[in-house]
């Protein structure tokens, strides 16, 4: 029955990954933009490397976008701005004219002969004046066209008066040609009627700015099809670069048609799916407690879609910001939550997927790939926040660098340099800082714990440990001790200290319940077990792994610890106990004497395994010696391996030997000892 619940739950898993990784195809060819794909790739600088390439149909040659707004702006120049006329304002200004020319040269006054004379010449003037308008302000863009019966006249600017400057005109005028005794009310007759009659027409110069701005063309030339378009080993300059820009957009437009766009769908597919399947055998064969845990491969697969979505729509809506999507909070993750070569990894194939959807693929490929390496190699204590800080200038810096060795290659010189792409650098190195709220979440959503995590847990005055201190302080010195010891060892095998440190702070919160059947933390000579029969003993022995493994649940810690309190007695024996029951028993089966288990399954629990068990049998040494230590910390791990403790562990031999060498070092140091030469 056991072994059939246990094959269920195994095709259940299985089945599981093989949902998981046909839903990640999926999802993954579905955010890819719909075209196909140029089967050359080239770079501008860079000689091609295929062979003669024919012009395989016609095709018209793209303008690039730096020639489309030249000609945008050179048309916003030199755009017709039209001006309507208004006849009525003209005529009623002559009738003003008249009305105030009466009040001011009156018959008493002036002979009839000069009235007509000055009335027929300032009627003459402000005729001339409004043949074109006065036009309510001089401030003219581009090409002034006056709108006069129904009929577009082209004027210069230089001709257009405003209020301001035509009563300037007049005044100029009658200084010239008016004598001076009647100057001055000639003058005011004029200046008085002149108002504006010419206004921008905003609706119709709009309208024929659109109509212009519709005519660009965004093509210049033809390619007939046949024709050489490169030669293999020329070098790729700049009209070469643009007409296979123009070809290229052309063949993935033709390509991605109703006839091949299941084949190309395919395609992608086979392609995305071979990568995730090396994922998965990296993870089988590397990394199999990380394969056999479903929620593990969601959380990575999970961030390897996350990752392609962002990219994905932003290449589908702005490629120009592609580099703001800080595709470098994946390897962070990953080596924070699992281990840098996982994190650098899965990077790479992540990276290998968006290569087919992103423009310039090869330059993308590198840098990212680049900074996903110096983001593995910089990134170390993530919960120390000025390390994080100088692995982003340091992501940033790459970056940069990276881009400019490119602008160089393209452009064989240093003009031209895009400078908003630095500030896109910057802002991806401040995205990527949001990697810490993100870790919490995560920690949340998928139950996974970090360093920063576990720095929080580490610390002795939180609720738990602070419980354990009253209760049991023997149990929470030896604790600490063993913490000390662990957290060495794991440093000199490159384990995870930090882990391990805090497995070891939590590993025997169980003997809270029943503290004084501890000898650590038996004041008095009284013994509690003197008065049981073995059998009792060893179960309350036993029992604090229990113990403490639901009070670890209680108190929300995460599994990772939990993992360190089953695992810190393996399935060792109650020793002491099943002697005293054989000799009342001699028979005596060995079972009820056993831990639980199951035995360690990391570096990290072997290495707790090991600083427990050397710890407390420590306690037990009379007059030690470095000799006796040395003799002491093989026997006790020499039995551990013997019972064959660490056969699930991924601890070799070799760095067993070097736990024991840290193990004797620190107890050497604690009772205070010298090694002994000899004489």
């Amino acid at each position: 029955m056991g072994k059939s619940l246990d094959n269920f739950y195994k095709n259940q898993t299985r089945i599981y990954k093989y949902i998981l990784y046909v839903v990640t195809v999926g999802l993954i060819v579905f955010f890819f933009p719909r075209g196909g794909k140029f089967k050359y790739d080239y770079q501008k600088g860079k000689a091609w490397q295929y062979e003669n390439l024919y012009a395989p149909f016609d095709f018209n040659i793209q303008k690039n976008l730096s020639e489309i707004d030249e000609e945008k702006q050179e048309l916003l120049l030199n755009k017709a701005s039209y001006y309507s006329y208004n006849a009525n304002i003209a005529t009623k200004v002559e009738n003003d004219f008249a009305d105030v020319f009466a009040k001011h040269f009156g018959a008493a006054n002036y002979s009839m002969a000069e009235r007509e004379r000055l009335f027929k010449i300032g009627k003459q003037w402000l005729s001339e004046m409004y043949r074109l308008g006065v036009f309510k302000n001089r401030e003219i863009e581009g090409r002034p066209y006056l709108i006069k019966n129904n009929e577009a006249i082209l004027i210069r600017k230089h001709q257009v008066l405003d209020v301001t400057s035509a009563k300037q005109y007049l005044v100029n005028l009658v200084q010239d040609s008016i004598a001076e005794s009647v100057r001055n009310p000639f003058k005011t007759s004029l200046q008085s009627v002149i108002k504006p009659n010419v206004f921008y027409d905003e609706d119709l110069s709009e309208k024929a700015l659109k109509d212009e701005l519709s005519k660009i063309s965004f093509t210049r030339g033809t390619v007939p099809e046949g024709k050489l378009i490169i030669a293999k080993g020329e070098v790729v300059e700049a009209e070469d670069f643009t007409i296979l820009d123009s070809l290229k957009k052309e063949y993935e437009s033709e390509v991605w048609d109703a006839n091949n766009y299941y084949f190309i769908l395919l395609g992608y597919a086979v392609l995305v799916a071979l990568v995730l399947v090396m994922l998965y055998l990296f993870l089988m064969r590397y990394r199999p407690d990380i394969y056999e845990n479903n929620i593990k491969v969601t959380f990575i697969f999970f961030n390897i879609l996350l990752m392609v979505f962002v990219t994905t729509m932003v290449v589908k809506r702005v490629d120009n910001y592609l580099y703001v999507v800080p595709l470098c909070i994946l390897p962070l993750i990953l080596k924070n939550f699992f281990d840098a070569r996982l994190g650098l990894f899965v990077h790479v194939l992540t990276i290998l997927i968006l290569g087919f959807v992103v423009p310039n693929s090869f330059e993308y490929i590198f840098l990212q790939i680049i900074a996903g390496i110096v983001t593995i190699l910089t990134v170390s204590e993530l919960y120390k926040r000025a390390n994080l800080f100088i692995s982003v200038g340091q992501i940033t810096l790459i970056y940069i660098i990276g881009y400019f060795a490119f602008h160089i290659i393209h452009e064989g010189n240093m003009n031209n340099i895009e400078w908003y792409v630095f500030a896109i650098f910057l802002l991806n190195g401040m995205l990527t800082l949001f990697v810490q709220p993100l870790i919490y979440l995560y920690e949340k959503l998928f139950g996974l714990v970090s360093d920063v995590s576990l720095l929080e847990l580490s610390d002795t005055n939180s609720k738990l440990l602070k419980e354990l201190a009253n209760k049991a302080p023997g149990t929470f010195h030896h604790s600490l001790q063993v913490a000390n010891l662990a957290e060495a060892a794991a440093n000199e095998i490159g384990a995870n200290a930090m882990l391990v440190r805090v497995g070891a702070l939590y590993h025997d919160i169980g003997k809270m319940n029943r503290p004084t059947y501890f000898t650590e933390n038996q004041i008095t000579n009284v013994n509690p077990h003197d008065d049981l029969p073995p059998k009792e003993s060893a179960k309350i022995i036993i029992d604090h792994v229990i113990a403490g493994i639901e009070l670890a649940r209680k108190n929300n810690l995460p599994d990772r610890i939990i993992d360190f309190i089953r695992t810190h007695h393996g399935d060792s024996m109650v020793y002491y106990f099943y002697k005293k029951q054989q000799e009342i028993e001699p028979d005596t089966e060995d079972e009820p004497f056993r831990y639980p288990g199951p035995i360690p399954f990391s570096k990290e629990t072997a290495i707790l395994m090991m600083s427990d068990a050397v710890e407390a049998a420590s306690k037990s040494l009379k007059s030690p010696t470095y000799i006796i230590i040395d003799e002491f910390v093989e026997k006790i791990i020499g039995g551990q391996l013997k019972a064959g403790q660490f056969t699930n562990a991924n601890i070799t031999l070799k760095e067993i030997e070097t736990v024991k060498k840290v193990l004797k070092k620190k107890l050497t140091n604690i009772y205070h000892l010298r090694v002994e030469y000899p004489e």
